[in-house]
C-alpha cells in the first residue's frame, strides 16, 4: 500500500497545498515564491526519496515567516497521514551530511512526542533574502505537526548557504531511514504498541 497524503491549508497569511509519497522516488514539484527555500524543498525530496508537490502562497511582502512556517506545518501533517499505523517501519533514524566545509547531522526518532532540538551557530542572517532563523522555524512547524522528535545540528561551517542544505540534507536521510520498513520488526516498534 503506497504511504502518501495530500493536505491543503488556508489562513489570512498563506494558502498551501501539498502532495507527498513516502514510498516514492525522489521527485519534486515546487512552487514558492522563496527561492531558497524551493531549493531546500528539492533536496530534502531527492534524498528522502519522497516524491513532493507543493504550491505555496503568502503575505511574502511582510516577511517569509508565515509561509514557511505554515509550509512546515502542511508537511508535518502530510507526513503523519502517510505515515498511517506506522506499523513495520524502523522508527529511528540518523545521518550526517558533509557539505563542503559544513557538517550536518540529523537524528530522528517517529515517537508521537513532537519535540525540537535545534542548534547551529550561522554566520549569516540571509542567504540570498531567505532569514536564516526560519530554517529552525521550518523545522519546528514540521515536527509540532508530524509528531516526531528531531535533534538537528549544524556542527561545522563557514559558509551559511552549506551548512543549511547538510543539515535539511541529513534530516531527509535521517526521515528516509526511519520510515524504511524492517522485515523483522511484525507491529509498531514500540513496547507500548502505539506510536
Amino acid at each position: 500500500m503506497e504511504r502518501s497524503a495530500e493536505i491543503s491549508r488556508k489562513t489570512a497569511e498563506t494558502d498551501i497545498n501539498a502532495k507527498l509519497n513516502l514510498d516514492g522516488t525522489g521527485k519534486s514539484l515546487i512552487q514558492t515564491p522563496v527561492g531558497f527555500f524551493n531549493h531546500m524543498l528539492n533536496l530534502f525530496s531527492r534524498h528522502a526519496l519522497f516524491d513532493l508537490e507543493l504550491t505555496a502562497t503568502g503575505d511574502v511582502e511582510v516577511d517569509f515567516h508565515h509561509l514557511v512556517e505554515d509550509a512546515g506545518i502542511v508537511l508535518g501533517e502530510a507526513f503523519l497521514k502517510a505515515l498511517k499505523g506506522k506499523e513495520s517501519i524502523r522508527r529511528y533514524g540518523s545521518f550526517y551530511v558533509p557539505m563542503d566545509e559544513s557538517l550536518g547531522f540529523s537524528a530522528v526518532d517517529i515517537s508521537g512526542r513532537p519535540y525540537l532540538f535545534f542548534r547551529a551557530d550561522f554566520l549569516k542572517n540571509k542567504v540570498g533574502e531567505f532569514d536564516v532563523e526560519l530554517v529552525e522555524e521550518f523545522f519546528r512547524a514540521f515536527v509540532n505537526s508530524a509528531k516526531i522528535t528531531l535533534h538537528a545540528e549544524v556542527i561545522r561551517g563557514s559558509n551559511t548557504h552549506h551548512m543549511i542544505e547538510s543539515v535539511f540534507k541529513a534530516f531527509a536521510r535521517a526521515l528516509r531511514e526511519a520510515v524504511s520498513f524492517d522485515e523483522r520488526e511484525k507491529g509498531v516498534p514500540s513496547t507500548k504498541g502505539i506510536l
